[in-house]
Order: structure tokens, then sequence, then C-alpha cells
């Protein structure tokens, strides 16, 4: 395949290019951040945010439940991403705090949720991101390092989880200054 017959949606430097290699330039330049998902109830959302975390080039994404997830919504993107399953939040934790990685929940149903600008940002954060309806488990909320919410200007409550998604990876990248290197 070349660049002028690639239809796939990269952006050029990666046109025409195995996913391998893709995937192995990508690893080069990596941000710090890292997502987790935990069991949303609706795919097309996994599926947003997983491409989100392409586009912020996430170092890895977690997958927390037991639930599979149509990856028609990442419209391939994960190809590009490293993705790990836990089945059980405590394992999740456990992996996030062996590494030495900040667990900080986005969600704004809680009374412990922060503004998201006054959020101290850290290159070793994992954002978590819950279900549509139930946001992010009490179990796992228990664990987090922190909570922030989005803040919002019109009358409705919050903005969909894979949109919420876009807007809190920006934030995270842009105040740690990946778009000033």
């Amino acid at each position: 395949m070349d660049k002028e017959t690639d239809t796939r949606n990269l952006m050029d430097e990666y046109k025409g290019l195995p996913n391998e290699e893709v995937l192995s330039r990508l690893d080069k330049k990596r941000t710090s951040l890292e997502i987790a998902i935990e069991n949303l109830s609706h795919d097309f959302n996994i599926g947003t945010i997983v491409r989100n975390a392409n586009a912020f080039n996430v170092s890895k994404v977690h997958i927390l439940g037991k639930r599979k997830y149509n990856r028609r919504g990442a419209m391939v993107t994960d190809k590009y991403l490293h993705i790990d399953h836990f089945a059980e939040v405590e394992d999740f934790v456990n992996d996030a705090h062996e590494r030495g990685m900040k667990i900080i929940a986005i969600d704004n149903n809680r009374p412990e949720s922060k503004p998201l600008q006054n959020a101290t940002i850290e290159p070793n954060s994992i954002l978590v991101f819950g279900s549509e309806s139930d946001g992010i488990s009490q179990e796992l909320l228990d664990k987090a390092d922190a909570c922030f919410y989005i803040e919002q200007l019109g009358s409705t409550r919050s903005i969909n989880v894979g949109c919420a998604s876009a807007v809190a990876m920006y934030e995270f990248t842009r105040r740690l200054g990946y778009f000033n290197a």
C-alpha cells in the first residue's frame, strides 16, 4: 500500500505504513497519560474513548470489567494502542499503584469531585471514565487518588462520556506541555 491509495484515517506521516510500523512510531512519542474505562454500558462510548486515546497518543488503555467492547467505534485505532483488560477493579488498582501511577476519576456526579481547571496535573496519571448512566463504581472511586468534573455553562447535567474523555485528555496533555514540544 502506498500513501496515495491508503484510505485509513491516518495523518499523512503514517499513510502507506503497515499497522505495526505506525504503532512503533507512535510508541516513540507517547504521552505519559494512561486511561481506564470501567464497565461502560454502551459499546459506542468505549470505541469513542479508545479513538480519543489514540488522538492524544496515550501510553496505555485499560478496560475494566468482564464486558467486551465493540471495536467498530474505535475506527481501527485500537491497532495503534496498547490495551489491557482487568476483570477486577482491585487488580487494576494494584497494577497502577505498583507502577507509581495516580488514579484520577473523571465523574461529575460525586460530591467529592473538584473542577478540572483546579486539578494538579501529574505525568503519571490514569484518567478513569465510567458508564454513561452510572458513572464510576463506588469501589473504584474509593481507591482513586482524586476526582474531577468538567465545568459546564449550560443547563444539562453532563456531557456524553465519549466527549468528556476528549476534553479531559486534551486538558491533561495540554497542561503537561505536549502541544508545546
